[in-house]
């Protein structure tokens, strides 16, 4: 590591509207829903070649949804998530 070069092992909070860029309107009208009830667009999974997967996280970081392209939550998506701490 450069010697003026700081890491640290903390997420570096993202603007939510950059986050949302690329989202379909109909992605788009449930994430405004979802925020209503304290949801919060932690990120969003940009594979090549398919749609934008945004992944939201309830108030409590307990529960986490994906909406899906037509604008559908799912509360149970095919997605592994990597611990965050070591």
């Amino acid at each position: 590591m450069h010697p003026k070069e700081r890491r640290s092992n903390k997420p570096i909070p993202l603007d939510p509207e950059v986050l949302s860029e690329g989202l379909n309107d109909a992605q788009l009208r449930t994430l405004s829903t979802l925020r209503h009830f304290h949801w919060t667009l932690r990120f969003v999974r940009r594979p090549m070649f398919r749609d934008p997967v945004p992944v939201l996280f309830d108030r409590s970081n307990n529960r986490y949804v994906v909406i899906e392209p037509d604008g559908s939550v799912n509360e149970h998506p095919d997605i592994t998530l990597r611990d965050e701490n070591p």
